[in-house]
């Protein structure tokens, strides 16, 4: 059976991929005040920020719900497809709970629900769109749906991602600061560099930006040194800087980026403006 792989939202992977390798993504939602909405329908990023730093209290964010999922999977199970369902990390949302719950209905229902496979990326945004970019090439190349989770799990484990988060403030107003809350005590004033390994985990401190970004370089160097030369950059808010680390990048891996893309409202919720990703994994996996 041919094998349909589906994600969701915080990827952030750029429209032209998930059309080119038929990735399903469903998104997350924002929940203000009075409105609850879902992250691909806020499409003006400047007004939203403005709103994050004039609010006495953050929006939550919450996963897609079980009817979300079923309206995925259902037309891909109709026509025969495997499903392989590649989300952010259990860790940080229910987003990979739900999934499963969809896919248990669809079983009792009869809809082909025991075709569906569930993967919990133990990652988040980049990190995430290269795991599910991984896997829809192997499926674009007729792997099976084992193959298909082979190589999203094979990526996981390969995959290495650092975020420079330009503040604490955020992570500590929106309660998802994980194992980085030891550095609350000390002070506000770092610039903290963190991963996912299914929860914010802290990677190292630096007092200014400009030694931040020197770290992020040196990081991709890293990441060169070791082989894994299909890289990404992820920014939030932060053009001008991105497209600095872009073109360090580039000169330190010798070709261009799997892809480039702004984080969207779900994860800006948490981190705020200024952020900075880079991460990679071997190139293998895009051959």
């Amino acid at each position: 059976m041919p094998v349909a792989v589906v994600t969701d939202t915080t990827g952030y992977l750029p429209r032209e991929l998930l059309d080119r390798y038929s990735i399903t993504a469903v998104p997350l939602y924002v929940v203000f005040p009075d409105r609850t909405v879902r992250e691909t329908e806020i499409t003006d990023y400047p007004a939203f920020f403005d709103e994050l730093r004039r609010a006495d209290s953050l929006p939550k964010t919450s996963q897609p719900s079980v009817g979300d999922f079923i309206a995925a999977f259902e037309p891909l199970l109709a026509r025969g497809d495997e499903v392989v369902s590649i989300h952010i990390s259990g860790g940080i949302s229910g987003t990979v709970e739900s999934g499963r719950q969809a896919a248990e209905q669809l079983e009792r229902e009869g809809k082909g629900g025991e075709r569906v496979r569930i993967v919990d990326s133990a990652t988040a945004a980049g990190g995430l769109g290269i795991v599910a970019l991984a896997a829809a090439r192997c499926a674009q190349l007729g792997g099976t749906s084992d193959e298909v989770v082979d190589a999203a799990n094979r990526a996981r484990a390969e995959l290495k991602m650092w975020f420079a988060i330009d503040t604490l403030e955020f992570l500590r107003r929106g309660g998802r600061i994980g194992a980085a809350s030891a550095w609350i005590g000390s002070t506000l004033r770092i610039k903290p560099i963190l991963t996912v390994e299914r929860e914010l985990s802290p990677v190292e401190r630096v007092r200014t930006s400009a030694r931040m970004f020197e770290r992020m370089v040196d990081y991709a160097q890293q990441r060169h040194d070791s082989g894994a030369d299909a890289w990404v950059v992820q920014h939030i808010a932060a053009p001008e800087q991105a497209q600095k680390l872009i073109d360090r990048c580039y000169e330190v891996f010798g070709c261009d980026p799997l892809f480039v893309s702004e984080v969207g409202p779900v994860l800006s919720a948490h981190t705020g403006p200024g952020m900075l990703g880079v991460g990679s994994v071997p190139k293998s996996f895009f051959d």
